[in-house]
């Protein structure tokens, strides 16, 4: 591939095993685009995929996914621990190789309007946002999907392609264009969600805390504990370790600790080096020096 772009959208559905399948089809045995990685979280009730290609091949196929999607998922009927606002929620498109950010830009411009040609209301955010306040997907996603019609009667929040109210089934959905983020989430030793939600408005860059951090509480019912999920969305800038003493830090004051982590999807090595260097305390590290890349030469 001479040019690669990646795409990470996330999808309404994490129980319904079939269902996800069928979303992951449209990804499987596709020229031009490789299936990387997807992961459905049962209580966050959501499968996020990863995948990488040329540009042309890697739109067929997310839109494809979001026709699986309308088709299957009716958020009517869904439940889940993580906001939603449609079937298809999300969808980023990264820059990797030979592609520059304002081609991604492009990109979802172009799917946003091939999209909203299903009758799926389109609200295009991160670099793509047709306005500031915009920008930020949480802003956006505020309200979810139960009140997503009346937001959009205000002039401001009228969707940038589609329709202008959203589909009776499948709701809305953002893309844009953004660089690489970490998902990466921390869980406590307690079920009490208001203590991680506090931790997450202490950690999140809205309530003061770390740039780069987006956050919010919570629960994940199969373990019965509480736990802070967050969103990395320049890693360089705000390293995981940085992000994961934050919590560590403020649920001391609640007597929690931390009992785990989780990296959801794909994560940058760089990422992980940096993390690694800090807690093993690594004078004068490279990648260079990691025995895989080494062969992958």
């Amino acid at each position: 591939m001479e040019r690669i772009v990646e795409c990470v959208p996330n999808f309404s559905e994490g129980r319904n095993k079939e269902v996800i399948e069928k979303i992951v089809d449209s990804f499987r045995g596709k020229d031009g685009v490789k299936l990387l990685d997807y992961s459905s979280d049962k209580d966050h009730n959501r499968t996020v995929v990863t995948l990488v290609g040329e540009p042309e091949p890697v739109k067929e196929a997310v839109i494809a996914s979001v026709k699986v999607a309308k088709e299957h998922i009716d958020l009517r009927k869904h439940e889940g621990e993580h906001p939603r606002m449609g079937a298809c929620d999300v969808i980023p498109f990264i820059p990797i190789k030979n592609f520059t950010i304002e081609e991604a830009v492009t990109l979802s411009k172009e799917v946003a309007d091939e999209i909203g040609k299903l009758d799926i209301p389109v609200f295009l955010y991160e670099r793509s946002a047709s306005a500031a306040h915009r920008e930020n997907l949480a802003k956006i996603r505020k309200g979810q999907f139960e009140g997503m019609k009346e937001k959009m009667q205000e002039e401001m929040w009228q969707s940038d392609f589609g329709p202008k109210m959203p589909h009776e089934s499948f709701g809305v959905v953002a893309v844009g264009a953004r660089m690489p983020l970490v998902a990466f989430n921390v869980n406590l030793n307690t079920s009490d969600v208001s203590i991680a939600d506090a931790i997450a408005k202490k950690v999140r860059h809205i309530g003061g805390g770390l740039r780069y951090v987006k956050g919010m509480g919570v629960f994940l019912k199969d373990r019965n504990i509480a736990q802070v999920s967050m969103n990395l969305t320049d890693y360089t800038k705000t390293s995981i370790y940085r992000a994961l003493e934050m919590v560590r830090f403020e649920a001391k004051r609640y007597g929690v600790s931390v009992v785990g982590t989780e990296v959801i999807g794909l994560v940058p090595q760089q990422a992980l080096i940096d993390s690694a260097e800090y807690y093993m305390g690594i004078e004068n590290f490279s990648s260079d020096q990691i025995l895989e890349n080494k062969l992958a030469e």
